[in-house]
């Protein structure tokens, strides 16, 4: 047993529920007894256990709310987590139940926002600023950063202070408000069905809702369940129709939100097939039944603090996925309903999810679909990843967003037909919509103005410039000292090439020794037979693309193109690399026949281009080949101290104004003295990208980041440099942060 004299070891800081799913809050008598109790028998014993005497813990209590919040939260929805109570562990019983705890009452109620956790117990280190200001809001009583907060990737599609024209997936609050709605008519689905028919009299577009009854008649659904209803602005309709289905059940509903302008990025179902339910004469008594739970079960689990709110949602889930027209269309609906903390998986997110974010979906459930295990596991996933700055995305909403716009490269689809299902009825479409149909994939453009937004320090005519070369020499090599942003450039001249940001028409492949003609051109491979088969490479991968397509752009990027023997990696295309040989008639044959053994020539089309990067401070790179070097554009790229990287470094990043200066000087004046170094010059200063933090700094922490940047980045980058004179990479150390 843990006593008072086993104190060992750092504080963990928990946080705790007092219901476990009673009706009755337990924290009154908690504080009487001077403990807290798991309230499971067969749950969470190990990890109370694992509590220590000496320990930090909180009484808390999650929930949502909409009104009365301390910051303009423009109608969302935000996460509260109530801190009621906190105390010291002083025993730990080691049953798994109950620990002694030394409590004092928090009054009046403190309220976190944005950052908290629904579970009964949450443990929680410091060491990363949010969970930092967590311990210090609920321990020390220290105010919340909530600006910070509201602003951090993300929340901020939500809750941020941008302005109204660079807001995002408001369409949000107009589809969580009808889900409300639609909840009270849970038990009264008669007079739901009554205002669909009279809506379907007049106007068109849910002429589909006609039922086929038990005893072989037809006419209008008698019954209906929450997902087909908000399915009918949700199927393969134009955004016109769409709308006015919206507005006019919104208004039958009470909803005060306006109906969406725009729904990029929301998941449409089969136009033919938009119900989650069969005709009446082939349907389960409890089909609907089920269907409602589910729908009620969600909302629950998305907005409340009740502990079993997960279990119930899984039941529920379980109990009605695998049914006739109920399949993946199932989490469009629940994306629908909650679009904050529900995923979709429809096709394109599904390939978006385990492409191009590596998150494994797993398919144990009916038909070799997911069962609420796999649904939650892929979520458990994501949204911790989500909190993270450098992430893809940050919300699902995003997700579906981005999921719209990517395109694997394999053009592998990894859904089945979720609506059909397999059986052959088909639910009737309105004549006067039918010919309507194709959901559009959004078009996000970029430009150089894009570029210089997103953080580029050069200036506009520069950009200019590089772009104009792209276009004319089809290849280009960004080649500069360490950490002048070279990749990242890159992609983005990519992006600004194009117009538009499509990552399904950008590549991107490294250079190293290792790398042969036989990974990037074609080469023999493995297969899981044991047997050998030939097999594309990036590179023709791309040129296939983009001959396919000959209306749009392509771009093959190359990071550290020479780390690699580019001779012989390109094999005979880097002869038809060349701007002035991309036409049919210079086409050649590869070294390997196509896959059917047959040998067609090869040409590289028009639309493709390539973005080499390459590091001229490295010594161990040899001289880049002279063919290569007459078939590309090389432009320079320099560190970019300056007004523009001031700004930004500010405004973005949270550097402190009045160090800023300072730390340009010291970067400048070591890249003076290392350019003035006859053994170094130019190409080995030091890049802006060292001096430019990849997430907003804490109030306060410019020093310490810049000397953590000195002593972890720069240091051994200068032990390199200097490497015959330690003493002097020393020197150089010291003097960056000198006085600091």
């Amino acid at each position: 047993m843990n006593t008072k004299n086993e104190q060992t070891g750092a504080r963990t800081n928990w946080f705790v529920g007092a219901s476990f799913g009673r009706t009755e809050d337990q924290m009154p008598r908690f504080l009487a007894e001077g403990i807290w109790e798991n309230g499971y028998e067969d749950k969470l014993l190990d990890v109370v256990r694992s509590m220590r005497v000496g320990d930090r813990i909180a009484i808390k209590s999650s929930y949502t709310r909409k009104h009365g919040l301390p910051f303009d939260n423009r109608g969302q929805t935000v996460s509260v987590m109530a801190i009621k109570a906190v105390g010291t562990i002083t025993e730990n019983l080691n049953d798994g139940q109950r620990v002694r705890v030394e409590w004092i009452k928090v009054e009046p109620v403190r309220e976190w926002y944005f950052y908290t956790h629904r579970g009964t117990v949450w443990r929680v280190l410091s060491g990363e600023w949010m969970a930092d200001g967590l311990i210090d809001f609920a321990f020390d009583g220290k105010p919340q950063d909530i600006e910070r907060f509201r602003n951090e990737p993300f929340w901020r599609e939500r809750f941020g202070t941008s302005t109204p024209d660079k807001r995002r997936f408001e369409w949000t609050k107009f589809y969580e408000a009808i889900a409300d709605k639609l909840l009270t008519y849970r038990s009264n689905r008669a007079a739901l069905v009554k205002g669909l028919e009279e809506i379907a009299e007049r106007i068109e577009g849910i002429g589909h809702l006609q039922d086929q009854y038990a005893d072989g008649t037809t006419g209008f659904v008698k019954d209906i369940c929450p997902f087909t209803t908000m399915g009918l602005f949700n199927r393969g309709l134009t955004d016109t129709n769409r709308r006015i289905i919206a507005t006019e059940l919104g208004k039958f509903l009470g909803v005060e939100e306006p109906a969406p302008s725009t729904f990029d990025g929301v998941p449409l179902l089969n136009l033919q097939n938009s119900w989650f339910f069969p005709f009446e004469k082939r349907r389960e008594p409890d089909h609907i039944d089920a269907l409602w739970d589910v729908f009620t079960a969600a909302i629950k689990f998305a907005d409340s603090d009740a502990d079993d709110a997960r279990y119930e949602f899984a039941k529920a889930f379980d109990h009605v996925n695998g049914r006739l027209f109920v399949a993946w269309n199932l989490t469009f609906g629940l994306y629908w309903i909650r679009p904050w903390d529900f995923l979709s998986l429809d096709n394109n997110s599904q390939v978006y999810v385990t492409k191009k974010l590596s998150v494994p979906i797993g398919l144990h459930g009916p038909k070799k679909r997911c069962n609420s295990s796999d649904y939650l596991a892929v979520m458990d996933a994501l949204e911790p990843r989500f909190q993270e700055a450098s992430y893809p995305v940050h919300s699902y909403p995003e997700l579906s967003m981005e999921a719209w716009l990517y395109k694997d490269p394999t053009g592998e689809m990894l859904l089945d037909a979720q609506d059909a299902d397999g059986n052959d009825e088909i639910h009737d479409v309105d004549d006067a919509v039918q010919e309507t149909v194709r959901a559009a994939v959004p078009i996000v453009p970029y430009t150089v103005e894009d570029i210089l937004k997103d953080g580029c320090f050069l200036e506009r005519e520069e950009i200019v410039r590089l772009l104009d070369r792209l276009r004319t020499k089809k290849n280009l090599i960004l080649q500069g000292p360490p950490g002048t942003g070279k990749t990242w450039l890159a992609k983005r001249l990519a992006f600004a090439l194009m117009g538009q940001k499509d990552e399904s028409k950008v590549r991107a492949v490294q250079f190293h020794p290792n790398l042969s003609y036989e990974d990037f051109v074609r080469g023999w491979r493995p297969t899981g037979d044991g047997r050998l088969s030939l097999a594309d490479g990036v590179f023709m991968e791309a040129i296939k693309a983009a001959s396919k397509e000959s209306s749009s752009k392509f771009v093959v990027v190359i990071e550290e193109i020479n780390r690699g023997n580019p001779a012989q990696i390109f094999g005979e295309l880097l002869t038809l690399l060349e701007a002035g040989k991309r036409t049919p008639s210079e086409a050649l044959e590869l070294c390997y026949p196509d896959a059917d053994g047959k040998r067609r020539p090869i040409h590289i089309p028009e639309n493709l281009h390539v973005i080499g990067t390459m590091n001229i401070a490295d010594r161990s790179l040899a001289l880049v080949d002279l063919a290569l070097r007459r078939r590309f554009a090389f432009v320079g790229l320099e560190p970019r101290l300056g007004s523009a990287w001031r700004n930004w470094v500010v405004k973005e990043c949270a550097v402190d104004p009045i160090l800023v200066a300072d730390i340009e000087r010291r970067i400048a004046e070591l890249n003076d003295q290392i350019t003035a170094d006859a053994r170094l010059g130019k190409q080995f200063r030091i890049g802006h990208s060292y001096v430019t933090p990849v997430h907003r700094l804490e109030a306060g922490e410019t020093k310490n980041w810049f000397r953590q940047v000195v002593e972890t980045e720069i240091s051994p980058l200068l032990d390199e440099y200097w490497f015959d004179a330690p003493e002097e990479a020393q020197k150089a150390c010291t003097h960056l942060i000198q006085d600091w």
